[in-house]
């Protein structure tokens, strides 16, 4: 029996040895002041770690300088509370260039500050800080992009990048030299970043590219304003859990994407499981995006219970001709937006103005998005904008409690539906409706009546079915209609005591309204 004991007590000791094996950088000559470069040090760590089957390359309380680390398949970078890591702002300590994508186009460039390709089990752990400073990064930016004199660094990457498939839209590489990523890892799979806290990074933040079984959780990033800092933008991803983040930067909070144009459509994966929950967003253009690279689709997203105060706007889904691919099956729930710029819900398929063509693979689409129980403070309420030859398709608004300037506004939609929807505006109508298809309005109210405004300001609508309205006393008109196009307009279960014109249509309107 004692023996028996022996060999247990020996297995486990072996065993827990086995799982916690940890690679301290400073016993590879990792310097804890910032005097020199870890870049050696740190790489030396990752392959004794590497030569052990994986472990954990840990970093001690101190301040660590350093050019781009590249993860292995099983290590863990694991950053202790009290350590930073400082990435050097020295461009050439970016190169050799590597496989990549920038903005939705695979590109050879600059080496991200944190990167990996094609491996599995990988993880940024810890309460430590890591610094990407971006400045340097950003104003070389600015600068090359109004005068574009070129550079060496802009020469290696046209001749590593003669032969890719670039974007519709001519001049995206001429403008200056493409700044790296912070975080970017590539086809790798079961993906952990934690707890660290992120700065200054030189371009989009965090970046899983064709990733599958990514987290992201309980991470810190703060940039300042500054040229497409975004927030955490997973890219032709599936499976992706973000949550209890808090994030405040300089373009988009939280972005999903999926290519962009010939050749997102060319690859062709899209971007779908993804859940974003418990975050808040602060400074940024958008809270929670989607587009517009899109090109490889978008489907079955979930965002809930999420803050978003002083970003430009909420949620935005934006695409246009020319980048192909659908986004569809997307809930949005038990939100909160308090001093919203812009808009606080956004589809917009004419992100770039361009002119109706006939429907084919670079023709987007958006179907099957769903809004609950928003709470919001915002400039518009929302602002639905489709294409004449593929409208947006089946949009609901449920319980929504909204104070803005003006309300929403939708244009080229089919099957949008509001329940519940109460809007109060500083001018304006609650909702304004043009060239829309099967529009369902119910117990949809505003608390500010305008003299002169309507409620509900419908164009060319066709097939509209509005129930259950108790307007405001004082409400002076609560539905407009005109155009040659509107028809089939019903009115059921109705309270217009307190309205002056419960209906008025102008001349060219052909139907009566249906009232009952």
């Amino acid at each position: 029996m004692r023996t028996l004991l022996t060999v247990l007590t020996c297995v486990l000791i072996a065993g827990t040895t086995q799982a916690q094996q940890y690679f301290n950088v400073t016993a590879y000559g990792a310097k804890k002041d910032s005097s020199s470069l870890a870049t050696q040090a740190i790489q030396k760590a990752i392959a004794a770690a590497v030569k052990e089957g994986g472990g954990t390359v840990y970093f001690p309380p101190g301040k660590y300088k350093t050019g781009p680390i590249h993860l292995k398949s099983n290590i863990t970078i694991q950053i202790d509370a009290g350590a930073e890591i400082h990435f050097t702002d020295n461009f050439d300590a970016y190169l050799p260039m590597v496989e990549s994508r920038w903005e939705g186009t695979d590109v050879t460039n600059f080496s991200p500050l944190f990167y990996a390709n094609r491996a599995e089990n990988i993880a940024i752990t810890g309460r430590g800080l890591i610094d990407g400073h971006g400045k340097k990064w950003w104003a070389y930016s600015e600068i090359h992009v109004k005068n574009s004199p070129g550079s060496k660094w802009q020469d290696e990457f046209h001749r590593l990048n003669k032969d890719i498939l670039r974007p519709d839209l001519p001049g995206w590489v001429e403008r200056g030299f493409l700044r790296p990523p912070f975080i970017q890892f590539m086809h790798c799979k079961n993906v952990l970043i934690e707890g660290i806290t992120i700065r200054n990074s030189p371009f989009w933040t965090v970046n899983p590219e064709f990733c599958e079984n990514v987290t992201v959780t309980g991470v810190t990033i703060n940039n300042p304003p500054s040229p497409n800092t975004d927030g955490i933008n997973p890219e032709s991803c599936r499976y992706v859990h973000i949550s209890n983040c808090h994030i405040s930067v300089g373009d988009d909070c939280i972005t999903i994407k999926s290519g962009k144009d010939r050749a997102g459509r060319k690859m062709n994966v899209p971007a779908e499981n993804h859940t974003i929950t418990n975050c808040t967003m602060l400074s940024g253009h958008g809270g929670v995006v989607i587009g517009s690279e899109m090109s490889g689709g978008v489907k079955k997203i979930a965002i809930s219970n999420c803050v978003f105060d002083g970003t430009d706007r909420g949620i935005r889904i934006k695409t246009a001709r020319g980048r192909g691919g659908v986004v569809e099956d997307i809930r949005v729930d038990n939100i909160i937006m308090k001093n919203i710029r812009d808009q606080a819900i956004v589809l917009d398929m004419q992100y770039a103005k361009t002119d109706p063509e006939p429907v084919s693979e670079r023709t987007p689409a958006f179907r099957n998005i769903h809004f609950s129980n928003i709470t919001a403070e915002v400039n518009r309420a929302g602002y639905l904008n489709g294409l004449q030859e593929m409208p947006i398709e089946n949009v609901s608004f449920t319980d929504l409690q909204i104070r803005a300037k003006t309300g929403f506004l939708i244009k080229a939609a089919k099957d949008v539906s509001f329940h519940n929807v109460k809007v109060s505006t500083q001018t304006g109508p609650a909702i304004e409706a043009e060239n829309v298809q099967t529009l369902e309005v119910n117990a949809v109210k505003t608390y500010t009546p305008h003299a002169d405004t309507p409620v509900l300001d419908l164009t060319n609508v066709r097939d509209a079915f509005i129930t259950n309205a108790f307007p405001a006393a004082g409400t002076d008109v609560y539905l407009k209609i005109k155009g040659a196009d509107s028809r089939n307009i019903t009115l059921e279960s109705n309270q217009f005591k307190g309205v002056k014109t419960p209906v008025w249509k102008s001349n060219e309107v052909r139907e009566d309204v249906v009232r009952n």
